[in-house]
């Protein structure tokens, strides 16, 4: 999949007259290395520049990379300019906005790919400065399939460590592999990602909301007994907004529950999830476990390495993603789109026969279809090969 997005990035900078190209997606997933993979391959009519690196917040480091890739299209006929951690910039997008729309009316070719870690600015850039000007493209966590052809891991072990390439060639090095997660990924996306860009009240209270998003990972959890869990206290909109920022970095969120009247389910309790297997095992130390000694916490990574793997779908084509349950009955997942509604169960141990929450489900909602994951059903090891988008289409 980092291939497809490989050549359909390149592919659009190659074009003349296209939109402005955004990537976007959590911390260490490779977005640079990509942008710079596209950089070396389309030569010397490209410019990439990083905010990172550049130490400076101001609109001007734009605007002078921006007359950099101008006197390049002047020699060369058109430029590539490829501007990354651009949440980094104050009023990244009206400087975008501003010299994007001058080179259209002077029909200067300069072809744009923007980079961006913390979704939540970027995309409030996009909608207030940039609508119609761009195409939006999600690089979430590795998958399965994409973890194995690039570090020979077997599945087992991308449930315990998940899709961090960073992390992988520390696999067999426990101590060192919850560092790496620790000081590299969770630390900087929750300090830099959202506590830098975003106004938080309570930061601590954040970075308790995650953690309790990386303990009870695809439970159901009421807010009032989230509250009850923790010393620093807010409120159930505090803690909503929280779970919000925390989706936006790419480390956790939470699942309303499946009802056909959307009010219905912002009042449900939600379902947390950690929207990567790997945050999961470094907070709680399970390098180790297996679904032989350990099958309850097992059971908890499993599903959330299928939920996880909808969540990424969910940012890809737009489609939604809850739970749902009735009384006794329930059903891990719910990912629906327009009429399409596909039920799925998640069975990590032995076949359990009847599938109770299933049944229930499909008689309440008769046009959907109902999967199970695991041993009753499509092996794990297909499910997370395939992208969650296309079991919409079955």
């Amino acid at each position: 999949m980092q291939r497809n997005k490989f050549q359909f990035l390149r592919s659009r900078l190659e074009a003349s007259g296209t939109h402005l190209q955004v990537l976007v997606g959590p911390r260490q997933v490779g977005k640079t290395t990509l942008a710079l993979q596209i950089a070396e391959d389309l030569g010397p009519t490209t410019i990439y520049e990083s905010a990172d690196e550049a130490g400076t917040g101001q609109e001007a480091w734009i605007e002078t990379a921006w007359a950099h890739a101008r006197r390049i299209a002047g020699t060369r006929g058109h430029a590539i300019l490829i501007l990354d951690e651009i949440q980094k910039v104050e009023r990244w997008s009206e400087a975008i906005k501003r010299e994007f729309d001058r080179d259209r009316r002077g029909e200067v070719d300069i072809r744009v790919m923007v980079l961006g870690s913390a979704a939540l600015l970027i995309d409030e850039g996009l909608t207030e400065s940039l609508a119609g000007r761009f195409e939006r493209t999600w690089m979430g966590h590795w998958s399965w399939s994409e973890m194995r052809e690039a570090f020979d891991i077997s599945l087992e072990q991308f449930i315990r460590i998940g899709g961090y390439p960073g992390a992988a060639p520390l696999r067999d090095d426990p101590l060192r592999w919850r560092a790496y997660m620790r000081d590299s990924i969770i630390e900087p996306a929750i300090s830099r990602d959202v506590l830098q860009m975003v106004r938080v009240d309570k930061p601590a209270l954040l970075r308790a909301t995650f953690e309790l998003a990386c303990e009870y990972s695809s439970r159901e959890l009421s807010y009032q007994k989230m509250l009850g869990q923790m010393q620093d206290a807010g409120n159930t909109t505090t803690l909503a907004h929280y779970l919000e920022l925390l989706h936006r970095a790419g480390l956790a969120r939470s699942l309303q529950k499946f009802a056909a009247a959307k009010v219905r389910r912002r009042g449900s309790s939600p379902k947390l999830l950690a929207l990567d297997t790997g945050l999961v095992t470094a907070l709680r130390n399970w390098t180790n476990i297996d679904a032989s000694s350990n099958a309850e916490p097992w059971g908890w990574l499993v599903e959330t390495a299928v939920g996880a793997h909808l969540s990424d779908a969910q940012q890809r084509v737009g489609c939604e993603l809850c739970y749902w349950r009735r009384g006794q009955d329930e059903v891990d997942f719910v990912l629906h789109q327009g009429d399409r509604i596909v039920a799925i169960e998640v069975k990590s141990g032995r076949p359990r026969g009847r599938h109770r929450g299933l049944e229930a489900f499909r008689l309440e909602f008769p046009q959907s279809r109902a999967l199970i994951v695991g041993s009753d059903g499509i092996g794990l090891d297909e499910f997370l090969n395939t992208p969650g988008e296309e079991w919409l289409e079955i």
